[in-house]
């Protein structure tokens, strides 16, 4: 369940913010003509913190219905509020989501023994399997390899995605939990190193545009193709940048407006790409024949 291209699916809205469906349908079929190996859904990519109970409900329950079971659908249901985690994760079980993605608890930066009963807890009380999801420039909090490894003890929490681009957390983490966990990239940028390392796949921010590509790129790195792998990454190396101008979702929700997917919709306190940025990255995307 857990390997190759999994996408950060963007959550698409109309210029007043309000979540658009029809485009949701497009973008998911999207990945399922592309090859996507899995799809998270509410997400930080899909401006999980902005989102309602409601709209995290019904985006899942849309998604879920659509993919058919053909694709794993994974489920973001972090919060800094382990009892708001655990009921959005039965909510998601519920639903049909094949597995949760649990953020480390933002903001109120818990020791790591509060994420060990964090985790402990979330894997007592829900039905689906969990991915820890790390990411501490977004949190404030970094869970370290050898509590990931006690967490790994459980059957119940099966894969960890690590947004720290470092590879010597990469290779610590798969040295001590490949065994018993996926270790998945969550940087776009050193994701094929992520994988020279032992890592199984990643869960990508570009991946909503070049989704294609992205799945290529993992196969390649699966079967230990390198070369043909780091073509690809090359390619792709100017589209991460340009990615990357603003904070995430902002020029990925732009680039998939140029590319008629959906509309630049976006939720306060985040704003359209600046104009500043336009051409860089429609320049960008017509590179690679995306506009």
């Amino acid at each position: 369940m857990f390997h190759g291209s999994i996408v950060a699916l963007v959550t698409p809205m109309d210029d007043h913010g309000q979540i658009d469906f029809d485009a949701l349908r497009r973008l998911v079929d999207f990945h399922l003509r592309s090859g996507t190996n899995a799809i998270v859904v509410a997400g930080t990519t899909g401006e999980s913190a902005t989102l309602s109970e409601n709209e995290f409900s019904q985006l899942l329950l849309k998604v879920v219905k659509q993919v058919n079971s053909s694709i794993p659908v994974l489920a973001g249901t972090g919060s800094p509020d382990t009892a708001k985690a655990i009921e959005r994760t039965r909510i998601a079980a519920e639903l049909g989501a094949a597995a949760a993605l649990v953020v480390t608890p933002y903001y109120n930066r818990p020791p790591q023994s509060g994420l060990l009963a964090h985790y402990h807890a979330l894997a007592d009380a829900t039905s689906i399997p969990l991915v820890i999801y790390n990411v501490p420039a977004r949190t404030a909090v970094d869970i370290q390899p050898e509590t990931v490894a006690e967490l790994a003890r459980r059957d119940e929490i099966v894969a960890i995605k690590e947004a720290l681009p470092d590879m010597d957390r990469i290779r610590i983490l798969v040295k001590l939990c490949g065994q018993s966990l996926a270790v998945l990239s969550g940087d776009d940028a050193s994701c094929l190193n992520a994988m020279r390392q032992g890592a199984r796949g990643v869960v990508s921010v570009a991946a909503n545009v070049v989704p294609g590509f992205f799945r290529d790129m993992c196969e390649h790195a699966e079967s230990l193709n390198w070369q043909a792998a780091l073509e690809i990454d090359e390619t792709l190396r100017h589209l991460y940048g340009i990615l990357a101008l603003e904070a995430n979702p902002i020029p990925v929700k732009w680039a998939l407006q140029q590319m008629a997917y959906c509309g630049q919709g976006i939720r306060l306190p985040l704003l359209p790409l600046n104009e500043k940025y336009h051409e860089t990255l429609k320049q960008g995307l017509k590179t690679l024949g995306l506009v």
